[in-house]
């Protein structure tokens, strides 16, 4: 079982576009002396859709050694069926605690598809799995208790938004998995998902992705502690200064909630290399502001005499 905030790295690559391994572990480092409770590498920010399966595996090898048991590591898997079963046990042979299930290839399909293809990737692993309910693998309240039985399915994780529907997943799921004895979790996976958090925590939604944990792991770690401890006065200031700003300059380019995400890394000292496409690297206005914003965040810190390091 998970706790406490989600890192979710970035994928380094050198000029040749090769996955830069000594700058992913100076990465994973980093973000691991802030003490997160999950690395969940390979994903969406760590451009999972970009990867051939040999780079996703050693990723995933890299970040298992680096960790070295101190972080529960949870790698991506998704796609075409055949990729995501091969992806599954390459990230179990490289030694992954568990997987984040991404939605299957574009293709639309009726309830009982999607609950095949969880059943299929399960099926090929003996890994733990979350489930990731957005894109074209959205849940209805039925088919997520039914997905909450299959044995080493163990979270849900929401891409949707709507709160009333993972509001009333939340509670169907948790009271079919309390009266099957399985301790089962929920996570808001939202982009920026600090700034939903506090509506999330009120539907029974504690865990949530932290992309910011990747390039400002301070600013990540205040806004957790701020929400967990009941300090609304610095929530509020973090989400006025920083994560609301974030949201605007995110939604200045599709893409920017990866782009912006490696920009971050970068302006800390990463050597990040560029994003892949189809996904194209922020523009030098854009990190410009980017940078402003981070400073804006800081001083919230400073002003509240809060560590950043």
């Amino acid at each position: 079982m998970l706790d406490g905030i989600l890192f979710f790295p970035i994928t380094p690559f050198h000029e040749d576009d090769t996955v830069n391994h000594e700058a992913l572990t100076a990465h994973l480092e980093h973000g691991i002396s802030y003490g997160p409770g999950g690395i969940f590498v390979a994903c969406g920010t760590g451009e999972f859709h970009t990867l051939a399966v040999d780079e996703f595996a050693e990723i995933v090898a890299t970040t298992v050694t680096v960790t070295a048991g101190r972080v529960p590591v949870f790698a991506g898997a998704g796609g075409p069926i055949a990729s995501a079963k091969l992806m599954a046990r390459r990230a179990e042979d490289a030694g992954a605690d568990g997987l984040l299930l991404l939605p299957p290839y574009l293709v639309g399909s009726p309830m009982a598809g999607i609950l095949d293809y969880v059943r299929a990737v399960a099926d090929s692993t003996d890994l733990p799995i979350i489930v990731y309910h957005r894109g074209n693998a959205q849940f209805t309240v039925a088919a997520a208790v039914e997905v909450s039985t299959f044995p080493t399915v163990i979270g849900f994780k929401d891409g949707v938004g709507d709160l009333d529907l993972m509001s009333r997943i939340v509670r169907a799921v948790e009271d079919s998995t309390t009266a099957a004895g399985k301790e089962f979790q929920f996570f808001n996976g939202l982009p920026t998902a600090e700034s939903s958090q506090a509506a999330y925590r009120a539907i029974g939604v504690e865990l949530y992705s932290s992309a910011t944990f990747a390039f400002a792991p301070e600013l990540s770690v205040a806004f957790y502690d701020s929400l967990i401890s009941g300090d609304t006065e610095l929530t509020n200031a973090l989400n006025r200064e920083f994560f609301h700003p974030l949201v605007a300059l995110r939604d200045q380019a599709p893409g920017y909630a990866v782009a912006l995400v490696k920009a971050g890394a970068a302006l800390g000292g990463i050597d990040t290399g560029s994003v892949r496409p189809p996904l194209r690297n922020a523009s030098a206005v854009h990190v410009t502001e980017l940078a402003s914003i981070l400073a804006a965040g800081r001083r919230v810190l400073a002003e509240r005499a809060v560590p950043v390091d």
